[in-house]
Parts: C-alpha cells; sequence; structure tokens
C-alpha cells in the first residue's frame, strides 16, 4: 500500500477555532484591506440587580393604598376623640370666683370720697345686711337672685322681664306689647285708644262716644234709644212744579229729613224740588216719602232717585198757594 503524505493544512489542535486570524501588514505596518477580526461573544452571568433609592420610598412602593386609607382613618379618628375629650374638660371644670376680704382699714376708706375696693376680677361677699342711706351707682349690669322690694318711686329707661310679674301700679309714658296681654281688671284710658288690627270683647262696651268710619254687623243691632243720623243739610233746587213764586226748604241730613213746599202761582205737573246729597252714596239708595198732612197726601206724587240726589214730583199740578211737606228717609 502506498503511504499518503499527511494534511498539513488541518488544524493542529481544537482550541485553535477561538483564536483570531491575524492579517498580514505591509512593511509600512499598514493593515491590508480585506482582513477580517474574529472576537468571542462576552459570557452572560445572572447577576441580581441592585435597587437603588431611599428605603423609604422603597416601602411606599410596595405598600397597598387600602392600608394607608385604613391607617389615615384611625388617625382621623382618634384627633377627633382626642378633640372631644379637651372639649369635655373645659366644661367640666368648675367657675372659680375670686374673693376678697376687706380689711378694718379698707371699710374705713369707704367713708371718704371716693375709693375703690378690690378689682374687677374679685367678687364683694356682704354676708350681713346692709343699708346704703345716699345713692348706689352701678356701672355694668345688676344681676338680682331674689326680690326686688321699692319702697318709692321706680324710674327705668328700660325694663325687659321674661318671667312673671306683678304690679300694684305702673304708669308708663309708652308701652309697647309685643305679645299677648291679659288685664283681669278694669282698664282705664284717660286719652285716645289706637287699635291698627283686629279686637275682640267678650262683654259690653260703654262709651259716650264712639267714632267709627265703617261698622260691620254679623248679628243683630239692638239699639235702645233713638237714632240720630248726623251730616250736613244737603242741598236743593227749586223745580218747576212750584209755580211763579214759590219756594221750597230741607231741614235734616242725607239720611233722614223734611222738606217743606209753597206753591206759588199756576203751578203744574212736574218735579217740586230736588235733595242734593252732602255725600254721594255708593249706589243708589233707597228713598221713603212720607207725606205730611192731608194737602200733601191728595197728590199724585212720586220720587226721581240716583246715588247724588232725589227728586219729589207730582203728575197732577198742584193748586197754588199750598203748603206741605215731605218726611224723608235715604238708605243705601
Amino acid at each position: 500500500m502506498e503511504n499518503k503524505p499527511e494534511d498539513t493544512n488541518q488544524p493542529n489542535t481544537l482550541e485553535d477555532k477561538g483564536t483570531t486570524v491575524a492579517s498580514t501588514s505591509n512593511s509600512e505596518g499598514d493593515s491590508l484591506e480585506g482582513g477580517t477580526e474574529t472576537t468571542a461573544e462576552p459570557e452572560k452571568t445572572n447577576t441580581p440587580k441592585r435597587h437603588s433609592g431611599n428605603p423609604i420610598q422603597r416601602l411606599i412602593q410596595h405598600m397597598n393604598i387600602y392600608l394607608l386609607l385604613f391607617i389615615f382613618i384611625i388617625v382621623l379618628a382618634g384627633g377627633i376623640v382626642m378633640v372631644g375629650i379637651q372639649r369635655n374638660k373645659k366644661v367640666a371644670a368648675p367657675t372659680t370666683v375670686n374673693t376678697q376680704s376687706l380689711t378694718a382699714e379698707e371699710l374705713k376708706k369707704l367713708t371718704e370720697n371716693e375709693q375703690k375696693v378690690g378689682d374687677p376680677k374679685s367678687t364683694l361677699s356682704i354676708e350681713s345686711n346692709a343699708i346704703f342711706s345716699g345713692k348706689v351707682l352701678v356701672r355694668d349690669s345688676l344681676d338680682v337672685a331674689g326680690t326686688i322690694k321699692v319702697g318709692g318711686s321706680l324710674s327705668l329707661p328700660g325694663i325687659s322681664v321674661s318671667g312673671q310679674s306683678t304690679f300694684d301700679q305702673i304708669q308708663a309714658n309708652n308701652l309697647n306689647i309685643t305679645g299677648n296681654t291679659t288685664v283681669q281688671g278694669q282698664l282705664n284710658v284717660q286719652k285716645g285708644l289706637t287699635i291698627s288690627g283686629g279686637a275682640t270683647f267678650g262683654g259690653p262696651i260703654s262709651a259716650p262716644q264712639i267714632t267709627i268710619q265703617s261698622l260691620q254687623l254679623s248679628g243683630d243691632l239692638q239699639i235702645t234709644r233713638h237714632i240720630d243720623a248726623g251730616g250736613g243739610t244737603p242741598g236743593k233746587s227749586d223745580g218747576s212744579a212750584l209755580g211763579s213764586g214759590g219756594t221750597a226748604s230741607v231741614s235734616g241730613t242725607d239720611t233722614a229729613g223734611t222738606i217743606t213746599i209753597n206753591t206759588g202761582g199756576g203751578p203744574g205737573a212736574g218735579c217740586f224740588v230736588t235733595i242734593n246729597f252732602t255725600q254721594k252714596f255708593n249706589g243708589t239708595p233707597h228713598i221713603v216719602i212720607t207725606p205730611v198732612g192731608s194737602g200733601a197726601a191728595s197728590l199724585d206724587y212720586y220720587v226721581n232717585r240716583s246715588n247724588s240726589n232725589f227728586s219729589v214730583c207730582t203728575a197732577n199740578a198742584a193748586g197754588g198757594g199750598q203748603s206741605f211737606s215731605f218726611d224723608y228717609v235715604a238708605i243705601d
């Protein structure tokens, strides 16, 4: 068998596979174009990552938001409880009043013109009875826990009573009562009484004179004496039925009165007189005519009326030189 020469181009060892192939260089040290360099990749290692930052921030990142909300509610509830306890301590704390005893020297000073005893924060307590022969001036408020008895006159610019009080006699220049008032005895008003609202009386009212602009009754009207209708005397206008030289006159008021007629020469049919009211009625009033005497009764008379006047007329001519009268009542 023929021996084959060994292949000298094969690499000697397996270790030569990871080596770099050097490129040929020329004499000036420049690298040849097209030369390549092969490097091995570095080996990867599983080293743990280090966390950077503040430890408190890392703790907050791992903490649950619901846990933070629960801690906030607990802190808020604790603050509310503490505030309530502090307020209860302030309310329960008893108020202390500073007292100061008067010595003999301090009492002797009171006999002089003007002396100050104690300070505004102190309280003067007098266990026995005290009598002041002169005037007493209280520059601040006066609180009386017991009864006040005044032997003489009492002058108060303003008085406010919250409880029940009993007075034998009160004289007030101006008395203003905002609440209900009950008078058990007799109420005597020397001057006028003005009531802006309604008034209810359970018993009779006695007055020498009552002036009312408008009177409205829901029940019967009982009058034990006469009705005197006041007011001015109405005016009059003569009519054609008086005749030549005839006259007419009126006396009374708008409500009631008397008409006197004196006929002249040649009276004819028509109206004797027209009565003009001093105050117009709201509507056409009811006129009641009553003839006075037989002369007036024999006339065939009638009435024309309106809210401002009424006329007494006749359908037949009356004779001349006659005198007769009519009474009238006008009611709206």
